[in-house]
Order: C-alpha cells, then structure tokens, then sequence
C-alpha cells in the first residue's frame, strides 16, 4: 500500500479567497511543510497564485506537491452556473499547471439545508425535475474535468448543502457514469450527517479515488443538530476536533484502504476558524503524528 498524507488549506481556516481573515498562503505552504506533510490542495481557486510560475516555484521551495482542488460552489442553485463553471475550468488550468490529480465537486451551503444540517429526516428535498438539473450540472463538470483536462474527479458530500446525506450521495453514483465521476470520501462530513464512514467506505471502496481525513467531536456534533447551529459556527465551536479525538473509526479506515490496495494522497482537512484560539500548525503536527501512529 502507497498511502501518501497531504493537508489543505482549509485546516488553516481558508475556505473562500478573499477571506481577510485568511493567513498568508506562503505561510500555510511553510507551516504545513514544517508539520510533516509533502503534498497540499489547491485551496478555493483565488487563493494561491494563479501564475503557475510563482506556485510552482514557492511549492518547490518547500519540497511540497499539489495534490488537487475543491470547486466549492453552488451547484444546486442554476443562478450560480456561470460562476460554477467560472471555478471549475480555473481549478482545473491550475490543477493540470502543477501535475496534481484530483478534482473535487462540493455543493455549497444552502440556506435552505443549513439548519438540518446532521438531519437527513428533517431536511428539504429537491423535487424530481430540481435534482434532474442538479445532477446534470455536477455530471457537467466531471465530465469536462475528466475528458477535458484528464483528471480524476470525485464527488464530496458536504454539511448543509444538497449533496449532504448517503442516500444522496448513492443516488448520485447510480445516475452518474464511474468513468466520470469517482468518489472524495470525507470521514467527518459523512459522521456529521448521521452515517457510518466505515460502513460506507467498506461498500463503495472500489469507487473511492480520493480521501478527506476529518474527524468529529461527538459531543459537539449533537448540540449543533439539536440547536441547528451553522455550519461555519459548528466550525468555531471545535465540530472537527483533531483525528482519533472523535467518532472516527481511523484504524478501520486504515484497514479498509489497506485490504483494497488503495494507493495515492488521503488529506488532512480541519476546517477551522483561524480567528479564534486555535493553532493550525499544531493541529497540523498532532493530526500527522497520530496518522503516523496508526500506520499512515
């Protein structure tokens, strides 16, 4: 098994780019360098710079490969395309300028899903025709992605969006081709909805391209469902705690990777708020040093 653990900047608190609560993005290149890791996602297209030329030489610099990009974007809402298609094709130049492998399909947060988040009984539905045009439009971009630019392009379910609970997620898989889209399985996000990650992985294994490392406080996690807190306040109130320290099952993770030969990047992603009394670099180092004891 060829398992290789990289970190994103959204463990650093960057999840949109012109956030001013961002840290610099040469800083997260050196901190997550510094922490242990090789490789690091794009971040929100925006973020890091979009001539290759600098990023390939700061990447250098820290000995650091990019492993992907996230299009985090409102694909439910046909209002939003043009901007959807607009961080997509950007993502993907950036991916294919610097070598990196995966392109990640996130619908956003919803103000229609946000407070059931964690409640898939509870939660708004699109009818028939509204998730037909949904789809398309996901199934749109993995296709350009993977015919396009040659990538491998996987779905990630998300907290408070429409593609949030496994039912979703499996409905998509059945009506979209494999050879398009794959799967970026997000342990957290798929506790944080109320199913098991473990169970999930050991069924769609063969589909899984690429892996999101997150854990979840369960402690947290129920007052958040129970008080419909937002995603991002989930965040600052410590919803993904530092791996082992939750409800994730990593060793069962490990194995299931390792019974299937998995090969290729799992990533570390601690979405946090950097404005409160947290330290990214150190979460960073705890959550590699805990990798490297089960076997990572």
């Amino acid at each position: 098994m060829t398992i290789r653990i990289g970190n994103a900047p959204c463990s650093w608190g960057v999840e949109f780019p012109d956030d001013p609560r961002n840290p610099p993005w040469r800083q997260v290149l050196r901190d997550c360098a510094e922490a242990g890791y090789r490789g690091i996602e794009l971040g929100p297209v925006g973020y890091m710079p979009e001539d290759p030329a600098i990023l390939a030489d700061a990447l250098a610099e820290h000995d650091l490969e990019l492993i992907g990009g996230v299009v985090f974007r409102a694909f439910h809402d046909p209002a939003q395309w043009e901007n959807v298609l607009d961080g997509a094709v950007r993502t993907c130049k950036a991916l294919v300028a610097h070598g990196a492998q995966h392109l990640v399909l996130i619908d956003s947060i919803s103000a229609r899903r946000a407070p059931t988040a964690g409640r898939a009984g509870d939660a708004e539905q699109m009818d028939s025709a509204e998730w037909a045009a949904f789809r398309d439009r996901i199934a749109h971009v993995a296709r350009m992605g993977a015919e396009d630019y040659g990538l491998s392009v996987g779905i990630h379910a998300h907290a408070a969006g429409f593609m949030d609970f496994e039912p979703e997620l499996e409905r998509l898989l059945d009506e979209v081709p494999e050879d398009i889209l794959k799967i970026c399985f997000d342990t957290g996000h798929h506790s944080y909805a109320g199913f098991d990650p473990v169970a999930f992985m050991r069924r769609h294994i063969g589909r899984i391209s690429y892996m999101h490392f997150k854990d979840i406080d369960p402690a947290i996690k129920a007052r958040a469902i129970a008080d419909s807190t937002g995603f991002y306040e989930a965040c600052g109130q410590g919803i993904f705690c530092n791996l082992g320290k939750g409800d994730v099952d990593f060793p069962a993770v490990r194995q299931i990777l390792l019974d299937h030969g998995f090969e290729g990047w799992c990533t570390v992603e601690q979405d946090c708020d950097p404005t409160l009394d947290v330290s990214p670099i150190s979460d960073a180092r705890a959550n590699r040093a805990y990798l490297h004891s089960i076997g990572f």
